[in-house]
Formats: structure tokens, sequence, C-alpha cells
């Protein structure tokens, strides 16, 4: 699990997610957003599907692009729990929290670097 969480608003524009996601080399980013009762997540996968779509990377904002239904991982899930979890749902990030708070992200890479270290 990574335990620097990189965060932007929900109202940045797609392009300055994408820019910030590929300045950091990361393929989400987590959303904090005081008026929403948990952690969102947009990732290269929702801006592309908008890139797709035909829409403009300068006026979409990130908080109408969040991926749909995300699914979090509990502090203390295993590896193999938030693998199985990934799987199911399709998706290569997973955002811990514990106890309300994010606490970190953990990505397919993340899963790679523990199982296949070489």
């Amino acid at each position: 699990m990574t335990e620097q969480v990189l965060t932007i608003t929900p109202g940045r524009t797609l392009r300055e997610a994408a820019r910030f996601m590929a300045e950091h080399n990361v393929g989400a980013a987590v959303i904090i957003d005081p008026e929403q009762p948990g952690p969102g997540i947009v990732t290269e996968r929702d801006v592309v599907r908008s890139l797709g779509a035909g829409e403009d990377p300068d006026s979409e904002v990130v908080g109408d692009h969040l991926t749909a239904r995300a699914t979090f991982a509990d502090g203390d899930w295993g590896l193999e729990d938030a693998a199985d979890a990934m799987a199911r749902g399709g998706f290569r990030h997973l955002v811990v929290v514990s106890n309300g708070e994010v606490e970190g992200i953990i990505s397919m890479r993340d899963i790679m670097h523990v199982w296949r270290p070489t």
C-alpha cells in the first residue's frame, strides 16, 4: 500500500487531473470532498472515457467523472482480500480506509511488487 495518498478536489478539470497524475506518475488520485460522506477516486480510465466521448477536458470537472460505486478496502484487509476485490470489480486501484479516514491506496503495481518482486 502506498501511504502517501495524492488527493485533488472535485472541482478540478479533467486536464488538471491528468496533468497531476502524469506529474506524479500515478494512475489514480483520491478525491476528498467535504460535502460527501467518503472519499472518491478518479483514474486514468475515467479521463480516457471522457475524452473518448468527445468531452472537453478543460471544462469537464473531476466530480462529474468519479469511478461509480467505488469499493474501498478496510485497513485490516490482507493482500489477497484486496487483490480479490480488485479482480471482482475489474479495477486497478483500491482506496484503503480505516475508521473513516483514508489510510492509503493500493494498486495492481503494488500487488505485483509483493508477489513478483523481481
